[in-house]
């Protein structure tokens, strides 16, 4: 099949993600895997993540590693003894690149000198710190655990240590968010002079607190028009500042991309290593348990702690068509036709598409326009085979 040979003979690189499923508390948002008491087994865990990546050294295949993802959960938990055992175990098990980018996710109320001081002699050169809101009441809502004054001087402390290399978040689609509020959060971030912004719609997300909210009459979520006035502010801000929207939810200066999560959009291949992490090796995913004393267990035992499902054509198809529209360098008809003839229902919606503005042609290659990428997940479902 000529879609699997491109993904063997030309992805020479790859990367790992670590999911560290602890937290301090829960988002009333949050649908992750994590653990809000950790203390009693911590080291077991991070015993156990470092066992699994022995016992997959073979599934890159050799493959060079590009990227180290320290996702979660709040990595920013750890201990430098915690990530110095976790670095060690990957440097001695697999080949790293030189100038491999590593990222750590940290939480405002973690970032001290002490640590970022720490994170820095331990390699971790690129830092995405979960802002979500510059308004204390959001940030109390969403149960949040560090304040507006934290998330301020969290970004100019880690500048002042030498981390350039950032990202923060932000969440838009908030109840009671206002369009001026939200014009304040984004403008904040750019005068920090914050080079890479990843910005999220709140979704309510099935069994989370706000979904309990929703159902029970608590919240009124805002309305689709609202989102995506603040969506469209989001983009004209940006792209004023100099940022571009390399993918539907990133916006970075050029070259502050971040090349792990860059990586997933063009079909790298990566292993994800953890209670609950994703891999994939370019003819199949898996995916560990969600639950950590299971996890725990199977690794100690030996056992089974992960699903795999092998990638049908049409599971190929329309997961290149799914991640091509949502990235800037869309998607290139030319290639999916490798995976398999386009079908007549897809160039017919194509064109319709076309028609209504969301979205362009030019030669081979298919994008979505601004009012498109309001509805990137529609339209991706409609093309899908």
């Amino acid at each position: 099949m000529p879609s699997l040979l491109w993904f063997v003979y030309f992805c020479a690189v790859a990367g790992i993600y670590l999911h560290i499923p602890f937290c301090k508390q829960q988002c009333t948002y949050c649908d992750f895997h994590f653990s809000t008491t950790f203390d009693a087994y911590r080291q077991e865990m991070v015993n156990s993540i470092c066992t699994e990546l022995r016992l997959r050294t073979s599934y890159l295949e050799g493959k060079a590693i590009e990227t180290i993802y320290f996702g979660g959960g709040t990595p920013s938990i750890l201990t430098k003894q915690e990530l110095t055992q976790l670095l060690q175990t990957i440097h001695s098990n697999f080949q790293v690149k030189e100038g491999v980018e590593v990222t750590l996710e940290a939480n405002p109320d973690d970032i001290s000198k002490a640590a970022l001081r720490e994170w820095k002699e331990l390699g971790v050169n690129r830092l995405s710190i979960g802002l979500q809101s510059f308004k204390e009441d959001d940030l109390a809502w969403m149960n949040r655990a560090h304040t507006v004054n934290e998330a301020e001087t969290c970004i100019q402390l880690a500048q002042s240590e030498g981390f350039h290399n950032l990202t923060v978040d932000l969440i838009y689609g908030l109840p009671n968010l206002t369009m001026e509020e939200w014009r304040n959060h984004v403008q904040k971030v750019i005068d920090f002079g914050v080079p890479h912004i990843s910005a999220y719609c709140l979704t309510v997300e099935e069994k989370t607190v706000l979904d309990n909210w929703v159902k029970t009459g608590k919240i009124q979520p805002i309305s689709d028009e609202a989102q995506g006035d603040q969506f469209l502010l989001l983009l004209e801000m940006l792209e004023a500042n100099g940022y571009q929207q390399y993918e539907i939810s990133n916006f970075a200066k050029p070259g502050f991309e971040s090349i792990h999560n860059g990586n997933y959009w063009k079909g790298e291949w990566y292993l994800g290593v953890g209670p609950s992490a994703h891999s994939f090796n370019g003819t199949s995913r898996s995916w560990n348990v969600a639950n950590n004393r299971k996890y725990l267990k199977a690794i100690e035992e030996n056992e089974t702690f992960s699903e795999l499902e092998e990638l049908s054509i049409e599971n190929q198809f329309n997961e290149r068509v799914m991640i091509g529209l949502r990235t800037v360098k869309g998607v290139d008809l030319n290639e999916l036709a490798t995976i398999s003839a386009l079908p007549e229902a897809f160039s017919l919606k194509k064109q319709s598409f076309i028609h209504d503005g969301w979205m362009t042609q030019h030669d081979a290659v298919i994008s979505l326009t601004k009012e498109g990428r309001l509805r990137a997940d529609y339209i991706a479902s409609e093309l899908f085979m």
